[in-house]
């Protein structure tokens, strides 16, 4: 692994693994880097390869984008490229690239000089094309703290400063197999890691929960699962938490509304849930970049420390382009500083 001068302070610590080489990952990073937004206290030490970060940072220079931080100014753990990568074109090298750069950011943390970390976005299909059989960088992240991990989207309103938080019960498979993966045991840990994370912003925070089937079932006539599975769990998660307010199943179509009014201040924010536990990837993920694409963060709860990230991909459309908003990024480089203190 290469080697850095570590921080005093390490608190303060932010490593940012660069993503794949062949997405916006570096954009995004050095222009986030520059925002008077960015909170003055982080520390940035970036992972990936030096020599990118310099042409990047000139392209942009080239293109009239000077609000941008200097490379020269960073600290920076340079794991160079085996060979040039296009823009907006994954193949084995920029997946391998992606993957050694996040391995090598969490050998960091584990060895406890920064406290979080944010991972600019992957391709899963480089990744496969390199012969990393993970489902995305959560699992990985799993696989290498032994940690059963959960998967949060995390915003804060810029309309009135309410936080905004959807967790998923289940992350990266395939439709057919949710149902059985929806055990008592699943859903009562994400429940409760659901909770944990509300806990840190509000001392009674309401809860609500999808439904799994359309109209979560209607009594067991679209679907038995709300009526044999989740509504038990519910029933039972209540008893060992008398003090928490929890709602549930909602009918999926309708539960993040009264999270959209609040965000877009159109009614009191105080009626809207503090956490909701979407039971399958695209059922909270759709919502959530609906009501708050630019805002809203990924954050990986279970860890031995912080992690975030944008909740956007690659952009391998946009890649090279120099359009690339850093919004999300900022908000991600910021929750892990916010988080990890």
């Amino acid at each position: 692994m290469a080697k850095f001068k570590t921080s005093k302070d390490k608190k303060n610590t932010i490593i940012i693994s660069l993503g794949d080489p062949a997405g916006i990952g570096t954009e995004i990073t050095l222009k986030a880097l520059s925002s008077k937004y960015l909170n003055k206290n982080i520390q940035p030490l970036l992972v990936g390869c030096k020599k990118n970060i310099y042409q990047t940072y000139s392209k942009l220079i080239e293109h009239g984008i000077s609000n941008i931080v200097n490379p020269k100014s960073l600290n920076i753990i340079d794991i160079p490229l085996e060979r040039k990568i296009i823009p907006g074109i994954v193949d084995t090298h920029s997946g391998n690239a992606s993957f050694e750069w996040l391995f090598n950011a969490v050998n960091i943390l584990l060895e406890g000089k920064a406290n979080a970390l944010v991972t600019a976005p992957i391709s899963k299909i480089a990744w496969h094309k390199a012969g990393h059989k993970f489902a995305g960088q959560t699992e990985l992240l799993g696989k290498l703290t032994n940690k059963t991990t959960s998967m949060l989207f995390t915003a804060v309103s810029p309309n009135n400063g309410w936080r905004f938080n959807t967790l998923l019960a289940t992350t990266h498979i395939p439709l057919n197999k949710i149902k059985n993966n929806l055990t008592k045991e699943l859903i009562r840990y994400k429940l409760d890691s659901l909770l944990n994370f509300c806990l840190q912003f509000k001392e009674n925070p309401l809860i609500h929960i999808a439904g799994l089937n359309p109209h979560a079932g209607e009594e067991g006539k679209i679907g038995i699962e709300e009526q044999n599975i989740i509504i038990p769990i519910l029933n039972e998660w209540k008893l060992d938490h008398p003090r928490i307010k929890i709602s549930g199943p909602i009918p999926p179509d309708t539960c993040w509304i009264s999270s959209a009014d609040a965000w877009n201040g159109k009614s009191i924010k105080n009626n809207a849930p503090d956490g909701i536990l979407a039971l399958y990837h695209d059922q909270g993920l759709i919502p959530v970049k609906l009501i708050a694409f630019d805002e809203a963060i990924n954050t990986t709860l279970g860890l031995p420390f912080v992690r975030t990230s944008p909740d956007h991909g690659t952009a391998l459309d946009i890649a090279g382009k120099f359009k690339a908003r850093e919004t999300s990024m900022i908000a991600a480089i910021n929750n892990a500083w916010l988080l990890s203190q």
